[in-house]
C-alpha cells in the first residue's frame, strides 16, 4: 500500500516527530508500505527530511489555502497511486478537501494530536466531518473525548498513543549545557522543551521560576528551555529580565534533536495549558528523568501523580513550584518515579505499537471496513 502523509505545518514539533517516527517504523517493520510525506517547502520539517531516508515531496504554502499545495496533493496521488491520505494537522484537512473537489482523492485518515476543542463554526464542522475522513486517530482518550463533541460519526474515533522509538535514541549534542552555560555541578537543571506557542504557556514557567528563585531563595535550581522562538518570545524574555531571572532561566531557541539533551537534565518540566500527549514526556521516561507536569490533555493518562511523576493543575505556578521543591527535597522519589515510568513506556508507549495499530486502520480503510 502507499500512504501519503500531509503536513501543512512550517515549524518542527511533536506532530512532525510523529510523522517521522511512523514512517521510519513502518519502513522497518512493513517494507510493503510505501510512505510519502508532503511538507511545506523550505520549512523546518523540510530541512529535517532532507537529512533522512524518508521519501518526501514539498509544496509552497504562502497562505493557508495556497492552491499550489492542493495541486501537489493531486499530483502525488496520480503519480504514486496513493491508497490512503493520512492528514496530520487542521490546515492540511482544508487543503486536502480543496484537492478532492478537483480530483477524486483516496480516503482520508486524520490524526488529532491536541486536546483543543473543535470550534463550532459551520465551516469548521464541515471540514472535520468531511465524508472522506474514515478514521480519527486521537493521541489520548481525553483528545478522543473532546473531539467526539464535534464529530457526527463517533464510531470513527480511536485512541492511539504515539509513543517513542526505542531504537534511535542518542545522547549526542553539539555542546554540554553545564559547560556552555557554566552551570555549577551543585545546581539541578530543570529542562523544558517546546516551541514558544500559547499552548505551552511559558508564562507559567517564568512565574514558577520566580517563586523558586526569588521567593524561596533556592540557588540550587536552574531552568533551561529549548524550542523555536516566535512572536511570543520577546515578551517572555522581557518577563525574565523584569524578574531578575536572566541567570536562572536560559532560552536556547531552536536546537536540532532537542530530546538528546534530556540526559543532561535533572528533571523535565511541562507547563502546558493544552496538550495531547507531549512526546518529550515519553523521551524523559526512556532516559529515566523525573517529570513534573500540568495535568492537561492526555498527560494524566500516562502520569499518575506521586507514582511515576508529579502533576499540578494548569495556571498554578505555586503548585508547580511546590512539586519541584518536593522532588529535590526528597530525592529518594526519583528512582521510584523513573523506574515505573520506564517500565510503563516499554510495555505501552512505543512507536512499534503505534505503527502497528495505525497500519491496522489503514488496512481496514483499504478493505472497505471503515
Amino acid at each position: 500500500m502507499t500512504i501519503l502523509h500531509v503536513s501543512a505545518v512550517k515549524n518542527w514539533g511533536g506532530g512532525e516527530n510523529h510523522i517521522e517516527n511512523l514512517s521510519i517504523e513502518l519502513s522497518a517493520t512493513n517494507p510493503e508500505v510505501k510512505n510519502i510525506v508532503l511538507c511545506v517547502e523550505n520549512g523546518l520539517f523540510h530541512s529535517r527530511l532532507i537529512k533522512s531516508a524518508i521519501i518526501y515531496e514539498t509544496a509552497p504554502l504562502a497562505y493557508n489555502l495556497d492552491f499550489r499545495f492542493s495541486k501537489k496533493i493531486i499530483q502525488i496521488c496520480k503519480t504514486h497511486k496513493v491508497d490512503v491520505i493520512h492528514i496530520h494537522d487542521p490546515s492540511a484537512i482544508a487543503l486536502c478537501i480543496i484537492a478532492d473537489k478537483f480530483y477524486s482523492l483516496p480516503p482520508f485518515i486524520f490524526s488529532k494530536k491536541t486536546s483543543f476543542p473543535i470550534k463550532k463554526k459551520r465551516s469548521t464542522l464541515y471540514k472535520y466531518n468531511y465524508s472522506k475522513i474514515k478514521k480519527y486517530l486521537c493521541v489520548s482518550d481525553e483528545t478522543k473525548r473532546v473531539t467526539a463533541e464535534s464529530i457526527t460519526d463517533k464510531n470513527k474515533l480511536i485512541t492511539i498513543y504515539h509513543g517513542t522509538n526505542l531504537k534511535n535514541k542518542s545522547t549526542e549534542t553539539p555542546f554540554l549545557l553545564r559547560e556552555k552555560y557554566n552551570i555549577d555541578s551543585s545546581k539541578k537543571i530543570i529542562g523544558v522543551i517546546g516551541n514558544h506557542i500559547r499552548a505551552k504557556n511559558f508564562e507559567t514557567l517564568i512565574e514558577t521560576a520566580d517563586l523558586i528563585i526569588n521567593k524561596e531563595k533556592r540557588k540550587d535550581i536552574i531552568f533551561v528551555q529549548i524550542g523555536n522562538f516566535t512572536d511570543r518570545t520577546a515578551d517572555l524574555l522581557e518577563s525574565v529580565k523584569t524578574n531578575n531571572l536572566e541567570k536562572d532561566v536560559i532560552f536556547l531557541g531552536y536546537t536540532p534533536n532537542a530530546s538528546n539533551f534530556i540526559p543532561q537534565f535533572d528533571a523535565l518540566l511541562v507547563t502546558s495549558q493544552s496538550e495531547g500527549v507531549p512526546q518529550v514526556i515519553f523521551e524523559s521516561f526512556y532516559h529515566k528523568k523525573p517529570v513534573i507536569s500540568t495535568d492537561v490533555g492526555g498527560i494524566p493518562e500516562i502520569i499518575e501523580d506521586g507514582m511515576n511523576g508529579l502533576l499540578a493543575p494548569k495556571h498554578k505556578p505555586q503548585l508547580l513550584a511546590d512539586k519541584i521543591i518536593q522532588l529535590f527535597d526528597n530525592t529518594e522519589l526519583i528512582p521510584q518515579f523513573t523506574s515505573i515510568a520506564h517500565e510503563k513506556l516499554v510495555s505501552l508507549y512505543t512507536t512499534t505499537m503505534m505503527a502497528q495499530k495505525t497500519l491496522e486502520q489503514y488496512k481496514q480503510i483499504i478493505d472497505g471496513k471503515s
